[in-house]
Protein backbone atom coordinates (compact mmCIF):
# COMPACT_ATOMS: atom_id res chain seq x y z
CA UNK A 1 0.00 0.00 0.00
CA UNK A 2 1.31 3.43 -0.96
CA UNK A 3 2.44 5.81 1.77
CA UNK A 4 2.34 9.60 1.82
CA UNK A 5 4.51 12.11 3.68
CA UNK A 6 3.03 15.37 4.87
CA UNK A 7 3.61 18.11 7.41
CA UNK A 8 1.13 19.15 10.09
CA UNK A 9 1.93 22.17 12.24
CA UNK A 10 5.61 21.76 11.39
CA UNK A 11 5.69 18.05 12.29
CA UNK A 12 6.40 15.51 9.56
CA UNK A 13 4.55 12.20 9.36
CA UNK A 14 4.22 9.30 6.93
CA UNK A 15 0.82 7.62 6.70
CA UNK A 16 -0.81 4.90 4.65
CA UNK A 17 -2.99 5.67 1.66
CA UNK A 18 -6.56 6.41 2.75
CA UNK A 19 -5.60 7.98 6.09
CA UNK A 20 -7.46 11.23 6.67
CA UNK A 21 -5.73 14.46 7.64
CA UNK A 22 -7.57 14.31 10.97
CA UNK A 23 -6.28 10.81 11.71
CA UNK A 24 -2.75 11.86 10.74
CA UNK A 25 -2.98 14.81 13.14
CA UNK A 26 -4.20 12.53 15.90
CA UNK A 27 -1.22 10.23 15.34
CA UNK A 28 0.98 13.26 15.99
CA UNK A 29 -0.92 14.09 19.19
CA UNK A 30 -2.46 17.22 17.66
CA UNK A 31 -5.96 17.88 18.96
CA UNK A 32 -8.15 18.88 16.02
CA UNK A 33 -11.73 19.55 17.22
CA UNK A 34 -14.43 17.34 15.74
CA UNK A 35 -18.09 16.67 16.40
CA UNK A 36 -19.40 14.43 13.62
CA UNK A 37 -16.35 12.16 13.23
CA UNK A 38 -16.27 8.67 14.75
CA UNK A 39 -13.76 5.99 13.66
CA UNK A 40 -16.39 3.23 13.57
CA UNK A 41 -18.79 5.22 11.35
CA UNK A 42 -18.88 6.36 7.74
CA UNK A 43 -17.57 9.84 6.98
CA UNK A 44 -20.03 12.69 7.24
CA UNK A 45 -18.07 15.94 7.21
CA UNK A 46 -21.21 17.75 8.31
CA UNK A 47 -20.08 19.79 11.30
CA UNK A 48 -16.98 21.33 9.61
CA UNK A 49 -15.46 22.18 13.00
CA UNK A 50 -12.41 20.08 12.03
CA UNK A 51 -11.50 22.51 9.23
CA UNK A 52 -7.76 23.00 8.60
CA UNK A 53 -5.74 25.01 6.08
CA UNK A 54 -3.57 23.53 3.33
CA UNK A 55 -0.67 25.95 2.99
CA UNK A 56 0.18 24.80 -0.55
CA UNK A 57 -3.22 25.41 -2.13
CA UNK A 58 -4.64 27.87 0.40
CA UNK A 59 -7.75 25.74 0.62
CA UNK A 60 -9.76 25.16 3.79
CA UNK A 61 -10.35 21.43 4.21
CA UNK A 62 -12.61 19.30 6.39
CA UNK A 63 -9.81 17.21 7.86
CA UNK A 64 -12.03 14.24 8.78
CA UNK A 65 -13.10 13.72 5.15
CA UNK A 66 -9.91 14.81 3.38
CA UNK A 67 -7.41 12.00 2.69
CA UNK A 68 -3.77 12.82 3.38
CA UNK A 69 -1.78 13.47 0.21
CA UNK A 70 1.91 13.65 -0.59
CA UNK A 71 3.58 16.96 0.26
CA UNK A 72 0.66 18.52 2.11
CA UNK A 73 1.56 21.32 4.51
CA UNK A 74 -1.32 21.54 6.98
CA UNK A 75 -1.98 24.24 9.55
CA UNK A 76 -4.53 23.34 12.22
CA UNK A 77 -4.56 26.63 14.14
CA UNK A 78 -3.89 29.34 11.56
CA UNK A 79 -5.78 32.67 11.83
CA UNK A 80 -8.12 31.61 9.01
CA UNK A 81 -8.82 28.30 10.73
CA UNK A 82 -9.53 29.94 14.07
CA UNK A 83 -11.87 32.45 12.43
CA UNK A 84 -13.71 29.66 10.60
CA UNK A 85 -14.13 27.57 13.74
CA UNK A 86 -15.48 30.51 15.72
CA UNK A 87 -17.95 31.23 12.91
CA UNK A 88 -19.12 27.60 12.87
CA UNK A 89 -19.61 27.57 16.65
CA UNK A 90 -21.54 30.84 16.47
CA UNK A 91 -23.84 29.30 13.85
CA UNK A 92 -24.41 26.25 16.05
CA UNK A 93 -25.19 28.41 19.07
CA UNK A 94 -27.62 30.57 17.10
CA UNK A 95 -30.44 28.10 17.69
CA UNK A 96 -28.99 26.01 20.49
CA UNK A 97 -30.35 25.86 24.02
CA UNK A 98 -27.72 27.75 26.05
CA UNK A 99 -28.98 26.70 29.47
CA UNK A 100 -25.76 24.86 30.26
CA UNK A 101 -26.28 25.27 33.99
CA UNK A 102 -29.18 22.82 34.08
CA UNK A 103 -27.91 20.54 31.33
CA UNK A 104 -26.78 17.09 32.47
CA UNK A 105 -24.00 17.24 29.88
CA UNK A 106 -22.46 20.31 31.54
CA UNK A 107 -18.75 19.61 31.94
CA UNK A 108 -18.80 16.75 29.43
CA UNK A 109 -20.10 18.54 26.32
CA UNK A 110 -17.89 18.84 23.26
CA UNK A 111 -19.70 21.92 21.96
CA UNK A 112 -19.29 23.61 25.34
CA UNK A 113 -15.59 22.70 25.39
CA UNK A 114 -14.99 24.10 21.91
CA UNK A 115 -16.95 27.29 22.62
CA UNK A 116 -14.72 27.85 25.65
CA UNK A 117 -11.56 26.92 23.72
CA UNK A 118 -12.29 29.43 20.95
CA UNK A 119 -13.73 32.10 23.27
CA UNK A 120 -17.27 32.06 21.91
CA UNK A 121 -19.76 32.98 24.64
CA UNK A 122 -22.74 33.91 22.49
CA UNK A 123 -23.92 34.02 18.90
CA UNK A 124 -24.17 37.28 16.94
CA UNK A 125 -26.90 35.76 14.78
CA UNK A 126 -30.50 36.38 15.69
CA UNK A 127 -33.87 35.34 14.33
CA UNK A 128 -36.37 32.55 14.75
CA UNK A 129 -35.28 29.70 17.01
CA UNK A 130 -36.36 26.11 16.90
CA UNK A 131 -38.59 25.21 19.82
CA UNK A 132 -39.22 21.49 20.13
CA UNK A 133 -40.87 19.70 23.00
CA UNK A 134 -38.67 17.19 24.80
CA UNK A 135 -39.45 13.61 23.78
CA UNK A 136 -39.66 11.57 26.96
CA UNK A 137 -42.18 8.89 25.99
CA UNK A 138 -39.77 5.96 25.92
CA UNK A 139 -38.69 4.38 29.23
CA UNK A 140 -34.94 4.88 28.91
CA UNK A 141 -33.86 8.30 27.66
CA UNK A 142 -34.84 11.86 26.78
CA UNK A 143 -34.39 13.39 23.33
CA UNK A 144 -34.06 17.18 23.40
CA UNK A 145 -34.12 18.44 19.81
CA UNK A 146 -33.30 21.97 21.03
CA UNK A 147 -29.77 20.79 21.85
CA UNK A 148 -29.23 18.66 18.75
CA UNK A 149 -26.40 19.86 16.47
CA UNK A 150 -27.29 17.43 13.63
CA UNK A 151 -23.92 15.72 13.61
CA UNK A 152 -25.75 12.56 12.53
CA UNK A 153 -23.79 10.19 14.77
CA UNK A 154 -26.94 8.70 16.26
CA UNK A 155 -28.38 8.03 12.80
CA UNK A 156 -25.21 6.45 11.44
CA UNK A 157 -24.54 4.21 14.43
CA UNK A 158 -28.16 3.03 14.37
CA UNK A 159 -27.93 2.09 10.68
CA UNK A 160 -24.30 1.06 10.29
CA UNK A 161 -23.40 -0.62 13.58
CA UNK A 162 -26.60 -1.70 15.31
CA UNK A 163 -28.50 -2.30 12.08
CA UNK A 164 -31.81 -1.25 13.60
CA UNK A 165 -32.44 1.72 11.31
CA UNK A 166 -34.84 3.18 13.85
CA UNK A 167 -34.05 6.87 13.27
CA UNK A 168 -33.10 9.21 10.45
CA UNK A 169 -33.43 12.85 9.38
CA UNK A 170 -36.94 14.14 8.82
CA UNK A 171 -38.30 17.43 7.40
CA UNK A 172 -36.02 19.93 5.68
CA UNK A 173 -33.78 22.89 6.35
CA UNK A 174 -34.49 24.89 9.49
CA UNK A 175 -37.09 22.40 10.70
CA UNK A 176 -35.00 19.27 10.25
CA UNK A 177 -34.89 16.88 13.16
CA UNK A 178 -33.97 13.30 13.98
CA UNK A 179 -36.99 11.05 14.25
CA UNK A 180 -38.33 7.56 13.75
CA UNK A 181 -40.21 6.67 10.52
CA UNK A 182 -43.47 8.62 10.23
CA UNK A 183 -42.54 10.11 13.65
CA UNK A 184 -44.04 7.17 15.53
CA UNK A 185 -42.96 6.92 19.18
CA UNK A 186 -39.46 5.49 19.34
CA UNK A 187 -40.67 2.56 21.46
CA UNK A 188 -42.98 1.56 18.60
CA UNK A 189 -40.16 1.66 16.04
CA UNK A 190 -37.40 -0.86 15.33
CA UNK A 191 -35.29 0.65 18.15
CA UNK A 192 -33.76 -1.98 20.45
CA UNK A 193 -32.65 0.61 23.05
CA UNK A 194 -28.99 -0.36 22.87
CA UNK A 195 -28.10 3.18 23.91
CA UNK A 196 -25.30 3.51 21.36
CA UNK A 197 -26.80 6.76 20.05
CA UNK A 198 -26.52 8.15 23.58
CA UNK A 199 -22.92 7.00 23.84
CA UNK A 200 -21.90 8.91 20.71
CA UNK A 201 -23.95 12.09 21.17
CA UNK A 202 -21.41 14.90 21.76
CA UNK A 203 -23.95 17.25 23.38
CA UNK A 204 -26.98 16.96 25.66
CA UNK A 205 -29.53 16.04 23.01
CA UNK A 206 -29.78 12.44 24.24
CA UNK A 207 -29.73 11.78 27.96
CA UNK A 208 -30.53 8.61 29.94
CA UNK A 209 -33.40 9.19 32.34
CA UNK A 210 -31.55 7.54 35.19
CA UNK A 211 -28.74 10.10 34.84
CA UNK A 212 -30.96 13.13 35.49
CA UNK A 213 -29.80 14.75 38.75
CA UNK A 214 -27.74 11.65 39.56
CA UNK A 215 -24.38 13.43 39.48
CA UNK A 216 -22.29 15.86 37.48
CA UNK A 217 -19.39 14.55 35.37
CA UNK A 218 -16.82 15.93 37.82
CA UNK A 219 -18.62 14.36 40.80
CA UNK A 220 -18.53 10.75 39.64
CA UNK A 221 -15.76 8.17 39.89
CA UNK A 222 -15.18 5.67 37.09
CA UNK A 223 -14.93 1.95 37.75
CA UNK A 224 -14.17 -0.51 34.95
CA UNK A 225 -16.11 -3.75 35.13
CA UNK A 226 -17.71 -6.48 33.02
CA UNK A 227 -21.41 -6.71 32.19
CA UNK A 228 -23.00 -9.43 34.38
CA UNK A 229 -25.71 -10.53 31.96
CA UNK A 230 -24.41 -12.94 29.32
CA UNK A 231 -21.30 -14.83 28.33
CA UNK A 232 -19.92 -12.21 25.93
CA UNK A 233 -18.28 -10.32 28.79
CA UNK A 234 -18.76 -6.78 27.48
CA UNK A 235 -16.62 -4.06 29.04
CA UNK A 236 -18.45 -1.36 30.98
CA UNK A 237 -17.36 1.69 32.94
CA UNK A 238 -19.62 2.53 35.86
CA UNK A 239 -19.94 6.19 36.81
CA UNK A 240 -20.50 6.16 40.56
CA UNK A 241 -21.46 8.91 43.00
CA UNK A 242 -22.07 8.27 46.70
CA UNK A 243 -21.96 4.52 46.09
CA UNK A 244 -24.79 4.77 43.55
CA UNK A 245 -24.44 4.25 39.81
CA UNK A 246 -25.16 7.50 37.98
CA UNK A 247 -24.55 6.15 34.49
CA UNK A 248 -22.89 3.43 32.46
CA UNK A 249 -20.30 4.21 29.77
CA UNK A 250 -19.25 1.70 27.11
CA UNK A 251 -15.49 1.91 26.46
CA UNK A 252 -14.04 1.08 23.05
CA UNK A 253 -12.29 -2.13 24.09
CA UNK A 254 -12.62 -5.78 23.15
CA UNK A 255 -14.74 -7.84 23.12
CA UNK A 256 -17.60 -5.39 22.52
CA UNK A 257 -15.58 -2.47 21.07
CA UNK A 258 -17.98 0.22 22.24
CA UNK A 259 -21.14 -1.74 21.42
CA UNK A 260 -23.71 -2.82 23.99
CA UNK A 261 -27.27 -4.09 24.32
CA UNK A 262 -30.21 -2.72 26.29
CA UNK A 263 -29.45 -4.88 29.33
CA UNK A 264 -25.85 -3.76 29.61
CA UNK A 265 -26.68 -0.08 29.12
CA UNK A 266 -29.84 0.26 31.17
CA UNK A 267 -30.48 -2.96 33.11
CA UNK A 268 -28.42 -2.41 36.23
CA UNK A 269 -31.04 -0.95 38.60
CA UNK A 270 -31.14 -4.33 40.38
CA UNK A 271 -27.82 -3.45 42.06
CA UNK A 272 -29.42 -1.07 44.57
CA UNK A 273 -32.98 -2.43 44.40
CA UNK A 274 -34.62 -2.72 47.81
CA UNK A 275 -35.79 -6.27 47.01
CA UNK A 276 -32.36 -7.57 46.02
CA UNK A 277 -31.38 -10.73 47.88
CA UNK A 278 -28.30 -10.29 50.04
CA UNK A 279 -28.41 -13.58 51.97
CA UNK A 280 -29.51 -17.14 51.14
CA UNK A 281 -33.16 -17.98 51.81
CA UNK A 282 -34.33 -21.34 53.19
CA UNK A 283 -37.99 -22.27 53.36
CA UNK A 284 -38.96 -23.12 56.92
CA UNK A 285 -42.55 -23.84 57.93
CA UNK A 286 -43.74 -22.78 54.52
CA UNK A 287 -41.94 -19.41 54.52
CA UNK A 288 -38.53 -18.29 53.22
CA UNK A 289 -36.17 -17.10 55.93
CA UNK A 290 -32.69 -15.59 55.71
CA UNK A 291 -29.85 -17.92 56.65
CA UNK A 292 -26.06 -18.07 56.60
CA UNK A 293 -24.11 -19.45 53.66
CA UNK A 294 -22.88 -22.31 55.83
CA UNK A 295 -26.44 -23.39 56.65
CA UNK A 296 -27.56 -23.00 53.05
CA UNK A 297 -24.71 -25.08 51.61
CA UNK A 298 -25.21 -27.77 54.25
CA UNK A 299 -28.93 -27.91 53.42
CA UNK A 300 -28.19 -28.25 49.70
CA UNK A 301 -25.62 -31.01 50.29
CA UNK A 302 -28.00 -32.97 52.51
CA UNK A 303 -30.89 -32.68 50.04
CA UNK A 304 -28.70 -33.77 47.13
CA UNK A 305 -27.55 -36.80 49.09
CA UNK A 306 -31.11 -37.72 50.13
CA UNK A 307 -32.52 -37.38 46.60
CA UNK A 308 -29.67 -39.35 45.02
CA UNK A 309 -29.98 -42.12 47.62
CA UNK A 310 -33.77 -42.34 47.37
CA UNK A 311 -34.45 -41.72 43.69
CA UNK A 312 -31.10 -42.12 41.94
CA UNK A 313 -28.77 -39.66 40.22
CA UNK A 314 -31.09 -38.93 37.29
CA UNK A 315 -33.61 -37.42 39.68
CA UNK A 316 -31.21 -34.46 39.83
CA UNK A 317 -30.66 -31.81 37.15
CA UNK A 318 -28.56 -28.67 36.89
CA UNK A 319 -29.30 -25.41 35.08
CA UNK A 320 -26.24 -23.19 34.66
CA UNK A 321 -26.05 -19.48 33.95
CA UNK A 322 -24.41 -17.16 31.43
CA UNK A 323 -23.72 -14.82 34.33
CA UNK A 324 -21.08 -17.28 35.54
CA UNK A 325 -17.58 -17.45 34.16
CA UNK A 326 -16.51 -20.26 31.81
CA UNK A 327 -14.49 -21.73 34.67
CA UNK A 328 -17.48 -21.72 37.03
CA UNK A 329 -19.69 -23.35 34.40
CA UNK A 330 -17.05 -26.02 33.80
CA UNK A 331 -16.88 -26.80 37.51
CA UNK A 332 -20.69 -26.87 37.68
CA UNK A 333 -21.07 -29.53 34.98
CA UNK A 334 -18.07 -31.45 36.33
CA UNK A 335 -19.68 -31.55 39.77
CA UNK A 336 -22.99 -32.87 38.40
CA UNK A 337 -21.37 -35.50 36.17
CA UNK A 338 -18.52 -36.70 38.37
CA UNK A 339 -19.90 -36.21 41.89
CA UNK A 340 -23.68 -36.50 41.51
CA UNK A 341 -23.49 -38.89 38.58
CA UNK A 342 -25.99 -37.31 36.17
CA UNK A 343 -25.78 -35.83 32.69
CA UNK A 344 -28.94 -33.74 33.21
CA UNK A 345 -27.17 -30.43 32.58
CA UNK A 346 -28.53 -27.45 30.68
CA UNK A 347 -27.73 -23.76 30.32
CA UNK A 348 -29.94 -20.66 30.28
CA UNK A 349 -28.39 -19.39 27.03
CA UNK A 350 -29.80 -22.41 25.18
CA UNK A 351 -33.42 -21.88 26.23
Amino acid sequence: MEKFSLSIDGKNIEVKEGTSVLEAAQKLGIDVPNLCFEPCLSLSGSCRICVVEDDNSGRMLASCAMPAMQGMVIKTESPRVLEARRFIIELMLASHDLDCFNCEKNGDCRLQDYAYRYKVDKSPFWGEKREFSIDEENPFYLRDYNKCIYCGKCVRVCHEVQGAGAIDYSHRGFYSQISSPYEVPIQDSSCVFCGMCIELCPVGALMPKHQIFAGRPWEVKNFDTVCPYCGVGCNLTLKVKDNNIADVHVPDREPNNGEICVKGKFGWDFISHNERLKKPLIKKNGHFQESSWEEALETIANRFSDIKKTHGSDALAGLSSAKCTNEENYLFQKFFRSVLGTHNIDHCARL
